[in-house]
C-alpha cells in the first residue's frame, strides 16, 4: 500500500472517530422510555391491556382542519415517531391532522420483558388508539418496517383506510425464502454488544451512502443514550424480539388483496436486505434491489402508483426532504 493511500485512510479514520466522539461527548443517558429526550411535539400516552400486562403507547397528535383526513405516520425499526417532524409539519400546514405513535417496544412506549410481537398485534394496538381518538378513515403512511405494519393494518381494516402510502418499506420480498431462520437470542446477542460507533457505521453505510450530515446526529443520539442508560439490556431485548416478525410475517404475498389506493415512494439507491448476512446455502439472489423491487411491487397492487427518487436511499424524508416532499404531496393527492 502506498504512503499516499495510507495517509488518506488514516485521515478518513480520524474524521469518522472524531464524529462519533462528538456525539459521545454529549453523554446522553436515557431509560427505556426515553425520559429526558425531547420530542418535537407534545407527547401523550394511551394505556391499554395486552397479553396480560398493562402497556403505554406514546403518541403525538397534531390537529388540522376538520374537513381534512388524519394521516397516521408509522416509524421504522431503528427509529421512533420523532423523526417524522418535518413530514408532520408539512402535513399540518396543508390542513391534515397527524397521528404519530411509537409502537410498543419503540421510542417512548413500553418495553415489555416479554411480548409476542407481530404485525397483526401492532396493527391491533394502533387501531385501538385510532378508535380512542375518534379518527375515521385515516391515510396510513409507513416507512421501512413501518411499511410492513402499514400494509398489515390496511389488509386488516381496508374499509376504514382512505389511502396507503409506503416510503422505502422493507418487506417487498419474502426474506425467509432466501435466508436462514434465526432465534431471537441471535439478534439479542448482536444488539446488546453494539457501540455508538457500530450504530453510526451502520447508518452511514445503509442510510446515507457514506455521506454524514451533522443533522443525522439527532437520530444517533437516541441509541447512544440507550446504550449509556440503565435499561440497555431491556431495550436491546425489545430490539431483538421485533426482528422475528420481519422474517416470519411477510406481507408481500398479499399485494393483490389490497383494494385501497396505494402509493409507493422509493429511493432507488436503497439496498436494505434483512438477513443478507445469513442467506441459505446456494441462494444467489441479491436482496434489497429497490430499483427493481419498487416497479415489481407497483405492478402487483391494484390502483398503485410509483414515485421513484433516483440517487436517494432508505431515508428519503431525512436525506433530501425537499425532493421527498414533492413526491409525497403527489402521493397524497393523485
Amino acid at each position: 500500500m502506498s504512503q499516499n493511500i495510507r495517509c488518506v485512510l488514516a485521515s478518513l479514520f480520524v474524521v469518522a472517530i472524531t464524529s462519533v466522539v462528538a456525539v459521545g461527548q454529549e453523554s446522553p443517558s436515557y431509560n427505556a422510555q426515553l425520559d429526558g429526550y425531547r420530542y418535537p411535539f407534545p407527547v401523550e400516552t394511551f394505556e391499554f391491556s395486552s397479553q396480560r400486562q398493562t402497556l403505554q403507547m406514546a403518541y403525538m397528535h397534531l390537529k388540522g382542519s376538520e374537513e381534512m383526513p388524519t394521516v397516521v405516520l408509522l416509524h421504522g425499526k431503528n427509529f421512533s415517531g420523532a423523526y417524522w417532524e418535518q413530514t408532520a409539519k408539512l402535513l399540518q400546514s396543508r390542513g391534515y391532522s397527524v397521528l404519530i405513535p411509537d409502537q410498543i417496544g419503540f421510542g417512548k412506549s413500553s418495553k415489555p420483558g416479554y411480548y409476542q410481537f407481530g404485525f397483526p398485534q401492532l396493527a391491533h394496538n394502533t387501531r385501538q388508539l385510532i378508535e380512542k381518538l375518534g379518527i375515521e378513515k385515516p391515510i396510513i403512511v409507513g416507512h421501512s418496517m413501518g411499511g410492513m405494519l402499514a400494509t398489515r393494518y390496511t389488509l386488516m381494516y381496508q374499509n376504514d383506510v382512505e389511502r396507503l402510502i409506503l416510503v422505502n418499506p422493507i418487506g417487498l420480498e419474502d426474506y425467509l425464502k432466501f435466508v436462514q431462520y434465526k432465534d431471537v437470542q441471535f439478534f439479542y446477542q448482536n444488539e446488546v454488544k453494539k457501540t455508538p460507533a457500530d450504530i453510526k457505521a451502520y447508518q452511514l453505510k445503509n442510510y446515507y451512502d457514506g455521506k454524514w450530515d451533522p443533522a443525522y446526529d439527532e437520530w444517533l443520539k437516541i441509541h447512544v443514550g440507550w446504550i449509556n442508560g440503565p435499561d440497555w439490556q431491556r431495550v436491546a431485548w425489545n430490539n431483538a424480539m421485533t426482528y422475528d416478525m420481519i422474517f416470519s410475517q411477510p406481507v408481500c404475498n398479499e399485494w393483490d388483496d389490497i383494494t385501497v389506493p396505494t402509493r409507493l415512494i422509493i429511493g432507488t439507491r436503497d439496498r436494505t436486505g434483512p438477513g443478507r448476512g445469513w442467506k441459505r446455502p446456494g441462494v444467489e439472489r441479491e436482496l434489497g434491489q429497490y430499483q427493481n423491487l419498487g416497479k415489481q411491487t407497483a405492478a402487483e397492487i391494484a390502483n398503485c402508483q410509483l414515485y421513484e427518487l433516483e440517487g436517494l436511499g432508505h431515508m428519503p424524508q431525512i436525506e433530501a426532504f425537499d425532493r421527498f416532499r414533492l413526491e409525497f404531496e403527489k402521493a397524497l393527492q393523485q
